[in-house]
């Protein structure tokens, strides 16, 4: 593992570490663009030039709404460079979901793509008051907008500016300046900005990266999105720090993931759960050649043991670990370590990073005894710098004693492996019985004919909510409703058992590879079927 002393704390400090470690070592590769660390490097400089030229200043937020391509790292790393902050926004958000943000950030510049996926992205917000919006940068295409900047264009707002006053602004960069503002997905409210700083960031991505062993040899296909810490920070932030090569990737397509694995030789892939069960069950996967998978990283939902078995069986991997975290803690809190058995990889979310403290508590804020479960809450370093100009829901979150109060439900065993059974607010009472939908999914998982099950609470005029199950099955499986339930109840108590099934071809997905619950939810009520 790196030593701590030689981790830079800034992220300019580490670009420049990374290219005079790395030099001609390959850094990105997207299409035709390959760059060096040392291209990245002045690459970053140069965008970093052409933002001084626009007279950012330190604490500035700048925004970038785009997909995973290269051109995202260069502007994201050249903000941070000149002491602004990084805002980087949903792919899928629709333009007055994006005006929020940019207005509640007060971002002064938005990097963002023209067109993706058939959506016109500076189209959708037009007609949104941002006041404080003072230009916009078009990554990819021609600016429609007579006013906006191609990347060219962009760039030549740097002429006049000198190395010398981009080396002296980095150089003003200090550890624990905020670096980025990342918006939580607000399921529970409107959005709320989580402050982190260049020191927290680097420091949990510096062990994330030597837990999961990434290396400079590995080829890093980055499929999570750049807008969130997983796509971020444990993504192309962890491949500068280990000198590994990334690969962007703007789609979850599973014939395109399985082409490149193939043709570029891919060796690190992380994801939810949903992207090796759609590799696994893809029947196109054998003619691949997916040798060269290495490191497989996930988390976020119940997995099937089976799978864990499967990924190492069938896919490769010589490293699959499971991790958890939340925006409010730069992304980390726990991880499972390489060695653990499939048991604890599936029904785990792993023990604590270094210099992070984690209990699960009462509603009294007493903690729980081992075995027994409790909301999570965290102390320590990760814990975030507060929401961004929200005093009071900072102080919400965080108690005097500067635990973070999570929301999310965990057993932790004797070993300090938290197992995440639900979020609070997911958990709905079936007859008086507290149920939690993670725990009823990570049973039915293990049904031989299930590729895939969420499980939400459906009202119900007796019990007032019961289980319903939304099921992906396998590929020519034979399943019924009937069959299911009985088999449901020869293995979960009564009050558990879905009394609905609905089979669809597919769950609801956010960007993040996250199944959207509230979807479901609006579908048990009876609003869609």
């Amino acid at each position: 593992m790196e030593a701590k002393a030689t981790m830079p704390q800034t992220l300019p400090r580490l670009i420049e570490t990374s290219a005079s470690r790395y030099g001609d070592h390959p850094a990105i590769e997207e299409g035709a663009t390959r760059l060096s660390y040392r291209g990245l490097a002045r690459a970053c400089r140069e965008a970093a030039r052409a933002l001084l030229g626009l007279g950012i200043a330190p604490g500035d937020r700048i925004a970038i709404w785009a997909p995973n391509i290269h051109e995202w790292i260069l502007a994201a790393a050249a903000t941070q460079s000149v002491g602004a902050v990084l805002v980087p926004l949903n792919t899928r958000m629709k333009g007055a979901e994006a005006g929020y943000v940019l207005r509640r950030s007060g971002a002064r510049g938005l990097f963002c793509i023209g067109d993706f996926l058939g959506a016109d992205y500076p189209g959708m917000l037009a007609g949104e008051e941002l006041p404080a919006l003072e230009w916009r940068v078009i990554l990819r295409g021609e600016p429609a907008a007579g006013g906006d900047l191609g990347w060219s264009a962009f760039l030549a707002r740097g002429e006049g500016v000198t190395e010398t006053d981009v080396e002296a602004r980095a150089a003003d960069v200090q550890p624990d300046d905020t670096a980025d503002l990342l918006f939580t997905s607000g399921t529970t409210g409107k959005p709320k900005g989580v402050m982190c700083s260049h020191r927290q960031n680097l420091t949990a991505v510096g062990d994330w990266s030597a837990i999961v062993g990434l290396r400079a040899d590995d080829r890093y296909l980055i499929v999570n999105p750049f807008f969130h810490s997983f796509g971020y920070k444990a993504g192309w932030l962890a491949a500068l720090i280990r000198g590994a090569t990334i690969l962007p990737h703007p789609v979850f397509d599973v014939p395109a993931i399985l082409e490149r694995v193939e043709t570029e030789r891919i060796s690190v892939l992380p994801g939810p759960p949903t992207l090796y069960q759609s590799i696994l069950a893809h029947p196109a996967r054998h003619d691949h050649d997916l040798s060269s998978l290495r490191i497989a990283v996930t988390g976020a939902t119940a997995i099937p043991v089976e799978m864990i078995h499967r990924m190492d069986r069938e896919l490769g991997f010589e490293i699959i670990v499971t991790a958890y975290g939340l925006t409010e803690t730069c992304g980390f809190v726990s991880i499972t370590r390489q060695g653990d058995g499939a048991e604890r990889i599936a029904t785990t979310s792993g023990r604590a990073f270094p210099g992070i403290e984690v209990r699960c508590v009462d509603a009294d804020g007493r903690e729980v005894r081992r075995g027994e479960p409790g909301e999570v809450v965290v102390r320590g370093y990760s814990v975030m710098q507060g929401y961004f100009e929200d005093p009071e829901a900072t102080a919400e979150a965080i108690d005097g004693d500067g635990w973070l109060h999570t929301g999310d439900v965990a057993v932790m065993d004797a070993d300090g492996y938290l197992r995440i059974t639900d979020r609070m607010k997911d958990m709905f009472i079936t007859g008086g019985f507290n149920c939690y939908p993670a725990e009823i999914e990570n049973l039915m998982a293990a049904h031989e004919a299930i590729a895939q099950v969420a499980v939400v609470g459906a009202p119900d005029e007796r019990l007032g909510e019961v289980a319903m199950a939304f099921v992906v099955s396998v590929a020519g499986a034979a399943i019924d409703e009937a069959g299911l339930i009985a088999w449901c109840r020869e293995r979960m108590a009564n009050y558990k058992v879905p009394r609905r099934i609905a089979f669809v071809s597919s769950l609801p997905l956010n960007a993040s590879g996250k199944v959207q619950k509230f979807e479901l939810r609006r579908r048990a009520a009876g609003t869609a079927v």
